[in-house]
């Protein structure tokens, strides 16, 4: 195997294949990377935790086609800190390669390729579905935060897609908070699916890496692939029901708040100072006429914030957990949003004022009087 390619390019590639690489792997191969150069002047960079890989095809001279398993941080590591300049690649034997450049050298060890998993390809009859990428990436920032961190709770951990003929919604929960985004589309094919949202999440950064107007996803029963520009994703669906979220969502209110967004999250925050109570950072949250306000308190003080509100109904208090509220406050892009309350001890749905672009979920918390 002997190629060259541009440091800045080759770099900015190592770096979409490594959100495969596991760190946590007692599998020495799981650290890889795998180069192949071929004979059509590509060079297609790999990586695969078993959950996800990641392929990306670069341009490159190839001289011998072949191919070497790289430790994915060294190679990184050496590739970033050269210059901006053209790296030959060379494989020596089976145990190394040597990367030089017009005045630097290194010689590296290798990994045996035929350990390197097969990441296949996508499945025969598989589903396309067309998604716009800046879409896409808003969509998934809005609603991941809101998925579990407990891998215990299954397909908790990921986020729910449902797709219908003129709507796109993505789901997330974790037992404490929802997030639902809707938006608008032309002819669908009706589908849902379930992808882990650290997955997510990364397929948005490489979107953002891509710049990519179009992301094309492939589903099959067990994976998906999704390609965007010269990178290719391919992942596990997750398998399991997710819960009929339609049913926790309060359809009634018996007291509706307009805010303005910046304000209530500005207040909030100040209020998180203070908001020692145990682990669960406590606020309470006063209605009354068209005066919110916002208390907390801890050993070392307590805190007042008051903000002008609309308010139509009954007056309330209630207590949240401020980091679950604060996240849900930043996900919307709104300047004024509605809050609809039942009771004090029932959620709050954070909705915008007008439509229904998206509906966010917050389980109160109990606390003893401010």
């Amino acid at each position: 195997m002997k190629f060259t390619c541009n440091q800045q390019i080759l770099a900015k590639a190592i770096n979409t294949v490594s959100k495969a690489v596991s760190n946590r792997t007692t599998l020495p191969i799981l650290k890889g990377i795998l180069l192949q150069a071929t004979e059509e002047g590509k060079l297609i960079l790999t990586a695969s935790d078993l959950e996800i890989s990641i392929k990306k095809e670069i341009e490159a001279t190839v001289e011998e086609p072949g191919s070497a398993v790289v430790i994915s941080k060294l190679f990184g590591d050496i590739v970033r800190k050269l210059p901006n300049d053209d790296i030959s690649v060379s494989g020596d034997d089976e145990s190394s390669v040597t990367l030089k450049t017009s005045y630097s050298e290194f010689k590296v060890i290798t990994l045996p390729v035929e350990e390197f998993p097969n990441i296949g390809e996508k499945e025969q009859n598989s589903d396309r579905i067309l998604f716009d990428g800046n879409l896409f990436k808003e969509m998934v920032r809005k609603t991941s935060f809101a998925a579990s961190m407990d891998e215990s709770k299954g397909v908790l951990t990921g986020i729910l897609t449902e797709i219908e003929e003129n709507e796109i919604k993505m789901v997330s929960l974790d037992g404490f908070r929802l997030a639902l985004v809707k938006e608008d589309v032309n002819g669908a094919v009706p589908n849902k699916f379930i992808i882990s949202a650290k997955v997510m999440n990364e397929i948005s950064k490489i979107v953002a890496d891509e710049e990519e107007e179009d992301i094309n996803i492939y589903l099959g029963d067990s994976k998906a692939v999704i390609n965007i520009g010269t990178t290719e994703v391919i992942l596990r669906i997750m398998e399991g029901d997710f819960i009929n979220y339609r049913d926790i969502i309060p359809s009634e209110n018996n007291t509706k708040v307009i805010v303005g967004k910046e304000l209530l999250t500005e207040g909030i925050e100040r209020a998180s100072l203070l908001a020692k109570e145990g682990k669960n950072n406590l606020i309470k949250i006063s209605i009354k006429n068209n005066l919110m306000t916002i208390t907390s308190r801890s050993e070392e003080g307590n805190v007042k914030e008051e903000i002008i509100i609309e308010k139509e109904g009954n007056d309330i208090e209630i207590g949240f957990n401020s980091k679950f509220v604060i996240e849900v406050l930043k996900a919307v892009d709104d300047e004024q949003i509605s809050l609809n309350f039942k009771t004090g001890v029932s959620p709050c749905v954070v909705k915008p004022v007008e439509g229904d672009a998206y509906e966010y979920l917050i389980l109160p918390v109990r606390i003893p009087t401010l």
